[in-house]
């Protein structure tokens, strides 16, 4: 099952949750506040090692740059 990321208007929560596929279309309960939340766009890093143990980013985690770490996004 994967993990979608939900944003609660209300009270500015952030939180994940464990859903089946077939939910992912269904609306989300704030744990916080009990409203409802809106599902945001996850973004992950995926990094590779080479045979001497060196990671190498093999995508950018920065959304709002061309950057593999930036203080715009706490990365």
């Amino acid at each position: 099952m994967p993990i979608y990321e939900y944003f609660c208007s209300g009270c500015k929560l952030k939180f994940e949750l464990l859903r089946a596929l077939s939910q992912s279309g269904e609306e989300a309960s704030c744990p916080r506040c009990h409203n409802n939340a809106e599902r945001i766009f996850s973004t992950f890093a995926a990094i590779s090692k080479d045979e001497s143990g060196v990671s190498t980013p093999l995508s950018n985690p920065c959304s709002s740059c061309s950057s593999l770490s930036c203080d715009s996004c706490g990365l």
